[in-house]
């Protein structure tokens, strides 16, 4: 028979190493953390994209009603009959001309396509009215209304086709829907 010892039994060894173990654990930890960082960064740009969106949709010409936009049609060349053409251009595109006539502000230097002059309130309208004439430039002024005036240079060709109004107004549409 055997005799009992003092000594707690030795247990054999299993041959397993916990190293390989804690190795297959860090892996997949940094798997974990390179997914994680690239959802964050995918979130951020998506953000990113979001804000370019309003952005832009804050900075393109509002999408009005023609109808409700008043214009007054100002000549300031030497071409006879230019405001009548353009103002039954716009007429025909749905605006609301009151006015025809000779610039009414004839120390007003006139250059390029021409210009647009409008006060506070009619800001919104200037924007929407300066994508059917390309090239014109505006002076804002003191007036109290929402009146559009419309004064046209030596330079002024025609107004823009219904398609280059249509393609200008609708990034417009698509950004607003995504803010």
């Amino acid at each position: 028979m055997s005799e009992p010892s003092d000594r707690s039994p030795v247990r054999a060894r299993s041959g397993r190493r916990p190293v390989p173990g804690l190795i297959f654990l860090l892996v997949l930890a940094l798997a974990a953390l390179g997914v994680w960082w690239n959802v964050l960064r995918q979130d951020a740009a998506m953000e990113q994209a979001e804000a370019a969106a309003c952005t832009s949709a804050a900075e393109a010409p509002p999408s009005l009603d023609p109808a409700s936009v008043t214009v007054r049609v100002f000549n300031a060349t030497s071409t006879a009959g230019l405001a009548n053409t353009v103002a039954d251009s716009l007429q025909g595109r749905g605006f609301t001309v009151s006015e025809i006539g000779n610039d009414p502000n004839p120390d007003l230097e006139v250059t390029g396509a021409g210009e647009l002059r409008y006060g506070r309130r009619g800001a919104e309208n200037a924007s929407f009215v300066r994508v059917f004439l390309p090239g014109i430039g505006e002076r804002p002024d003191t007036r109290a209304d929402a009146v559009v005036d419309v004064v046209l240079g030596p330079e002024f060709q025609q107004l823009a086709s219904p398609e280059e109004v249509a393609a200008a107004l609708a990034p417009a549409a698509g950004a607003s829907t995504a803010c």
